[in-house]
């Protein structure tokens, strides 16, 4: 089984740490991966990648330009053409594989899965902040409180760590590109989740979920900055609204709203009764995130109508 991965990068300030995701397929234990690379429409990144990068490493890559910016999920999209995997694998360029990962997934695929998907662990490339609470890792692209901890089937899992068989990703038509989209002010999020929303319902299957199949994705400061937080919870929640529209299927936020509200808000109310500063912390500004995310879905809702039009 040949396992194809797409990696996508756009900013030559990523450059390093794109080489570094590279190396870290290269390296995987795996023996049948391909490696393809989507350079999103920046020609002279491009050029300095072709100039500059190690011969043996640009030997064991696919290298493609796009004549102009498209986008990750269009470029993802077009990777997926140019690969010859029976799977097709994606990560981000700010994301170090674990050296299992590819045989960790496809230890799935062998037992009949039709996509699989990892877990993300963070790596901080500064200090942890005290107070986000791990249940709203979700917001930085890691693996969250409250996610399984064992192989099971799940809805979706991360972009940074996701793969399907190729054909099935075919016969959906990929990722729809508007859901990953910047209109005006608005930020629409949520490409892998309608694409394995559209899944379920083609297949009546999700992605199954292997926590051993890891990837590590850099967690930058400026990711950390509550202003940067509060913003990307409000466009989730915007974005939820608008997959209820175009889906009507929002049953795992749900069942994750109740989690918050009874469970974890419990959790962190004993804890912070046995005088835990940091769970305090936590537990107000759970409050605070998941205000905003209230606050963008109910914006969502009342621009929806327009804004589904538009996707479908």
């Amino acid at each position: 089984m040949k396992v194809s991965v797409i990696v996508c990068t756009y900013s030559p300030k990523m450059m390093d740490h794109f080489l570094e995701c590279i190396r870290s397929l290269v390296n995987q234990s795996y023996p049948s991966v391909e490696i393809v690379c989507i350079v999103d429409g920046n020609e002279d990144y491009y050029k300095r990648l072709v100039k500059d990068m190690d011969d043996k490493l640009k030997s064991k890559i696919t290298l493609h330009l796009n004549e102009r910016n498209l986008g990750l999920l269009e470029s993802r999209n077009i990777g997926v053409k140019l690969a010859d995997g029976d799977v097709v694998a994606f990560i981000d360029d700010d994301a170090i594989a674990d050296r299992r990962w590819i045989e960790e997934l496809v230890k799935m695929y062998r037992k009949g899965a039709i996509a699989v998907g990892g877990k993300i662990m963070p790596l901080w490339l500064s200090k942890r902040p005290r107070w986000l609470p791990e249940e709203f890792y979700w917001m930085i692209g890691v693996t969250h409180l409250g996610f399984p901890e064992d192989v099971r089937e799940v809805r979706n899992t991360f972009g940074s760590n996701l793969s399907f068989k190729r054909d099935v990703f075919l016969e959906l038509g990929g990722f729809n590109p508007a859901m990953g989209g910047i209109k005006g002010s608005r930020i629409l999020q949520g490409g892998e989740t309608e694409l394995c929303n559209r899944m379920r319902k083609r297949y009546g299957r999700g992605v199954v979920y292997n926590p051993n199949a890891i990837v590590y994705h850099k967690i930058f400061e400026r990711r950390t900055r509550f202003r940067f937080l509060v913003r990307r919870a409000f466009w989730q929640g915007y974005s939820k609204a608008i997959m209820k529209g175009l889906t009507g299927d929002i049953r795992e936020e749900k069942n994750f709203l109740k989690y918050l509200l009874a469970e974890r808000t419990r959790a962190r109310v004993v804890e912070a009764a046995r005088g835990s500063i940091d769970d305090i912390l936590k537990l107000l500004f759970m409050w605070i995130f998941l205000s905003f995310v209230g606050l963008g879905y109910v914006y969502g809702n009342l621009t929806k109508l327009t804004r589904v039009k538009n996707l479908k």
